[in-house]
């Protein structure tokens, strides 16, 4: 289907001259806009036919009839979510696994006037606006500002809705690299301990009985004498704060992390790093798993540790230089 679409005023209005469904003759009309945002934009109650408005994508329309598409206005962008770079693991058509870096916010939130991921990722892929809880912008997991790493978002409804029920379900393997104060023992443990907020302070969360199910499992890569450890940990369910928390319940804070232990003059952040995460991409139902590379301010602090407590270096990390 062809069409010479012209804009007039805030609507697009043009003749249709082949028979097709409304979603692809809308798609076609207008070149920039993907199948999926044209279908959303005629559910939306944005396109009427002979002036009749159309709220069903396959309606199908005739040769001769004259479509209108009300143009919605563009959404404000902040430039510095433009100019935000995103490192991307890997990307297809419907998911985006990036690596995120070190203090910056997921989401928006009152009284924070930082760019946030969501509005990055929004800006950079205008496709995630379409999803329906664009506020969101495709976000299906999170990770707290001084966390770094992989994380999964999807560019889609239909990706959304797959990867958060892999999450909802614990279909997913997540794995983090954490230094933590002193030497746990035993060196490899489960932590089964529910969570919930803190009666002392909100921000915080807590080992609560009656809190929500979490379960966590350790196992220490390099230890540093007394002063400090590299752990492996899995967490089994994906709560708020979970790892720290988890951690600083056993007496093993991790490093770094003032709301839970105590500063490190190692790492100017907490030392919690998201470092590998399983998922069955929405494109193809493959199980793929992506690693995120150990961040440089980690990588220092690693070795200033290695430096001061000689050990045997895990292979899984390797030398970091």
């Amino acid at each position: 289907m062809t069409a010479a679409a012209e804009p007039h005023s805030d609507l697009l209005r043009f003749e249709v001259d082949t028979d097709d469904r409304i979603d692809r003759v809308v798609s076609l009309a207008m070149p920039s806009m993907s199948r999926t945002q044209a279908r959303k934009w005629v559910e939306d109650g944005h396109v009427l036919v002979d002036g009749a408005p159309i709220t069903k994508a396959s309606t199908f329309v005739y040769s001769g009839q004259v479509v209108e598409v009300e143009t919605p206005a563009a959404p404000v962008i902040d430039p510095r979510a433009r100019e935000l770079p995103l490192t991307v693991l890997y990307e297809d058509e419907h998911t985006l696994i990036l690596d995120k870096q070190p203090g910056l916010v997921v989401h928006p939130a009152p009284g924070l006037d930082d760019v946030t991921l969501i509005e990055a990722v929004a800006a950079q892929y205008p496709e995630v606006r379409e999803i329906d809880d664009s506020d969101r912008g495709g976000i299906v997991h999170r990770l707290d500002r001084d966390t770094s790493g992989v994380i999964a978002l999807a560019k889609s409804a239909d990706a959304q809705y797959i990867l958060k029920e892999q999450f909802r379900l614990r279909e997913t393997t997540k794995a983090y690299l954490a230094l933590v104060e002193g030497r746990p023992d035993p060196a490899e443990g489960i932590i089964d301990a529910p969570l919930g907020a803190d009666p002392a302070a909100p921000y915080r969360r807590a080992v609560l009985e009656g809190g929500q199910s979490a379960r966590s499992q350790y196992r220490v890569m390099e230890q540093y004498d007394d002063e400090a450890a590299l752990v492996e940990v899995r967490i089994f369910t994906g709560r708020t704060h979970q790892i720290r928390v988890h951690m600083a319940a056993v007496g093993h804070p991790v490093l770094g992390d003032s709301v839970y232990g105590h500063g490190s003059e190692h790492i100017a952040r907490q030392a919690l790093h998201a470092w590998h995460l399983g998922v069955t991409l929405a494109s193809n139902g493959a199980w793929r798993e992506f690693v995120a590379p150990v961040p440089e301010d980690l990588r220092t602090a690693i070795r200033a540790l290695r430096t001061r407590h000689p050990v045997r270096v895990a292979p899984e990390i390797g030398t970091l230089e």
